[in-house]
């Protein structure tokens, strides 16, 4: 994780971006589910249900130590 843990949002870990799934979003809780499996397993990404796409975790994130500004679900990072 990094040295910082002020820089990481409340509920990182947990909680996707605000920006980045909708709490309307008819696959939330199974896009959740996914995210809590690969997180459990240690592993660094999960299939999105929704999309097919690979999506990586918020531990994985957290691990490179700042935000690379490409929009992920997951971001852990507070971005100003």
């Amino acid at each position: 994780m990094p040295s910082d843990p002020a820089r990481l949002r409340d509920e990182w870990r947990d909680v996707p971006h605000p920006a980045r799934l909708s709490h309307t979003n008819a696959r939330r809780g199974e896009i959740l589910s996914a995210h809590g499996a690969a997180l459990d397993n240690g592993l660094p990404v999960y299939t999105d249900p929704q999309s097919g796409l690979s999506v990586f975790t918020s531990e994985f994130l957290a691990r490179r130590g700042s935000c690379c500004d490409s929009g992920c679900r997951h971001c852990p990072f507070i971005v100003d």
